[in-house]
């Protein structure tokens, strides 16, 4: 997803899920995995494409063009479609020799911070407001913490526990690394996660 709400999209970011034996291949895995990401990046860029779901990838130079309510409506659209990433992906059983890949892509969420700030945005009357409640601190710490999981999670593939977690495994730089990429994105992210939302003064 073009920029991780909570994230995201939204993350994107998941809850976690339990590793047992599996009958499914690692072919198959990629395959699975990758359509619900694809669905679910597809929605996304769906919500943000216009107003008032664009808020979520404005830059605070244009944040003035919304309201707190614009967030407020386009986080719970962004909730809906989270949610149903995280029981689709819930409905997977991962191969043993991906499992741990698997728990590290997806082993948390914060739609409770996101619901929290979208109910604060809906009663803020301007973004100085709603940029210095405690719904916005919450949010810009596990924007930051997410960040930070991405970092490394990228920092583990490039490394020699990542490599090591893929050989005899030639499937993975074509299938997996296209899927790695969209699920993870740190691209994607706030630059300043500090900053999210935070009108200019």
């Amino acid at each position: 997803m073009a920029r991780r709400t909570l994230a995201l999209v939204v993350l994107l970011p998941l809850l976690t899920l339990g590793c047992g034996a599996s009958e499914m291949t690692l072919t198959e895995y990629a395959a699975e995995i990758d359509g619900i990401i694809s669905e679910a990046a597809d929605e996304w860029f769906e919500i943000t494409s216009e107003p008032p779901g664009s808020v979520l990838v404005a830059d605070r130079e244009h944040l003035d063009d919304f309201t707190p309510q614009d967030l407020q409506e386009a986080l719970g659209r962004v909730i809906e479609v989270e949610v149903g990433l995280l029981e689709a992906v819930g409905a997977v059983d991962p191969p043993a020799q991906i499992a741990d890949l698997h728990d590290r892509l997806f082993n948390h969420e914060y739609t409770d911070v996101e619901r929290a700030l979208a109910a604060r945005a809906g009663a803020a009357s301007d973004w100085e407001e709603l940029s210095e409640s405690p719904e916005m601190a919450a949010y810009r710490e596990a924007l930051a913490e997410d960040k930070r999981r991405c970092l490394e999670f990228e920092a583990y593939l490039d490394g020699t526990a990542g490599r090591e977690a893929f050989e005899g495994m030639p499937w993975i730089p074509n299938d997996l690394t296209e899927v790695v990429s969209t699920v993870l994105n740190c691209d994607g992210y706030f630059e300043h996660p500090e900053d999210a939302y935070r009108p200019i003064p």
